[in-house]
């Protein structure tokens, strides 16, 4: 799934390719794809004559900003958005056309059909479901080492877990939790209330630092993610963990290993990310 810097990379993208741009008309092949309004004719009948003003991003997902609404998009594991010509073909994995008045379109395509689409009046889109709970953005002022500290105190749950709860801080997934836990010497099934405010503070740091990384280098291509021009991330050839078990660490040398953590693949070094802390 696209994390926060695959997805703010979609965002830089798309703003640069369809900003200005006025819809035409829209074409839902698959409704299901349409979560609100409840009718995909609704959602078509309204995008009709919008202009879409700015792209902005919430965590994992993208908001089109138009003249009366704000449309959220979730990718999830495979959604992608590609601006083509008119009389370009498409194929069955082509679920939702933007028609655009310059005789261009947007397309979704999403192959295993999990991305989603919400339509709110403009404003409403943060005080409802999806983004309604979503916590701080990490990449923020909002995001702080106290901020942190006090959602980490509360829980008994295992850190890793935690951070990928998108209530405590959005945007981040399976490869970044796996890779600042890393580059903080945490191992992920630490018990959250157990971490020490150096070690916090250190988490902290480094998970601001490996999105900041991740954002500049595009995000990091995994299976089959690109971003809407076909461009791949160049992060991905910095991992310093995820997807290489069996590989040696880059700091100490130790092999790499994979276990689960709440259900989530996971990667470590034994040595640089000690259990006991």
């Amino acid at each position: 799934m696209p994390e926060l810097p695959e997805v703010e990379t979609i965002r830089r993208t798309l703003e640069q390719l369809v900003v200005g741009k006025t819809i035409k008309e829209v074409a839902v092949f698959w409704p299901k794809i349409i979560k609100m309004p409840e009718q995909a004719e609704q959602f078509q009948d309204a995008l009709k004559g919008q202009t879409i003003h700015a792209i902005g991003r919430r965590g994992k997902f993208l908001i089109f900003h138009l003249d009366a609404y704000a449309m959220v998009s979730h990718l999830r594991m495979e959604g992608k958005y590609g601006l083509h010509k008119k009389d370009e073909e498409y194929d069955k994995h082509t679920h939702v056309i933007f028609s655009f008045t310059d005789g261009t379109e947007l397309r979704y395509r999403d192959v295993r059909k999990f991305g989603t689409m919400h339509l709110f009046s403009k404003g409403d889109e943060l005080m409802n479901l999806p983004l309604q709970h979503l916590g701080p953005e990490p990449l923020s002022d909002e995001f702080t080492v106290q901020h942190l500290m006090d959602r980490l105190a509360r829980t008994n749950r295992k850190i890793k877990p935690v951070l990928l709860d998108q209530s405590v801080v959005v945007g981040i997934g399976n490869i970044y939790v796996d890779e600042a836990l890393f580059r903080a010497g945490i191992h992920p099934e630490r018990i959250a209330s157990t971490l020490t405010e150096a070690e916090i503070t250190r988490l902290h740091q480094e998970i601001i630092a490996t999105l900041s990384e991740a954002v500049e280098k595009g995000g990091s291509t995994i299976r089959s993610y690109v971003n809407s021009q076909g461009q791949i991330g160049m992060f991905q050839l910095e991992l310093l963990v995820y997807g290489r078990k069996g590989e040696t660490c880059n700091k100490c040398g130790t092999p790499l290993e994979k276990l689960v953590v709440g259900g989530r693949g996971t990667h470590i070094c034994p040595a640089c990310q000690p259990l006991n802390g």
